[in-house]
């Protein structure tokens, strides 16, 4: 099975409903929760669409839309770093960074290699030193942030982004 990866920098709407679709498939167990519902995400997803150093990478298998990664930079003012629950240490924001916003495969694709190869191709022309993301604890009973570790991220630090969303462990990692 071959992934096609395409990059995007803008949202079209054939782009966004495509994005919408695997969302939609992906999360089908949480839709039920506020945080995650598909309008909920559509409004984060137009938002972050905006902010500077946005960039989509989605997967196809043929026209499928299969897998997505797509995330902004982020500055020392930025939203991202205020809403951590434990201080930072001085200096730890100074450097952009790239705030991956959201992962997620469908689960015919799950296992096969297709995450991953989202992730890297969305960090190889990245010019931050680092990368960061959210991911709750309890995903797949902790399976989500053992795959990221896998990858080379750490937690530093946890936030909870709304008063609807978990809590979730904040984890970080050199792009390269």
């Amino acid at each position: 099975m071959t992934v096609e990866l395409r990059h995007h920098t803008a949202l079209p709407p054939d782009v966004r409903q495509d994005l919408l679709d695997v969302y939609a498939d992906v999360r089908a167990p949480l839709l039920h929760l506020p945080n995650y519902r598909v309008d909920v995400f559509a409004e984060r997803l137009d938002r972050h669409a905006t902010e500077p150093g946005f960039e989509l990478v989605l997967g196809y298998d043929g026209e499928v839309p299969v897998g997505y990664a797509y995330g902004n930079t982020i500055e020392s003012g930025d939203r991202y770093w205020k809403r951590m629950t434990e201080p930072l240490p001085v200096g730890y924001t100074e450097a952009p960074a790239l705030a991956i916003k959201e992962i997620g495969v469908r689960t015919r694709w799950r296992g096969t290699g297709a995450a991953r190869r989202i992730h890297d191709d969305l960090l190889r022309c990245r010019v931050e030193g680092r990368v960061t993301l959210l991911v709750n604890p309890l995903a797949g009973d902790g399976k989500v942030r053992r795959l990221y570790e896998t990858w080379g991220y750490r937690a530093f630090n946890a936030q909870q982004p709304s008063p609807d969303s978990p809590r979730l462990t904040a984890m970080i990692r050199p792009i390269h």
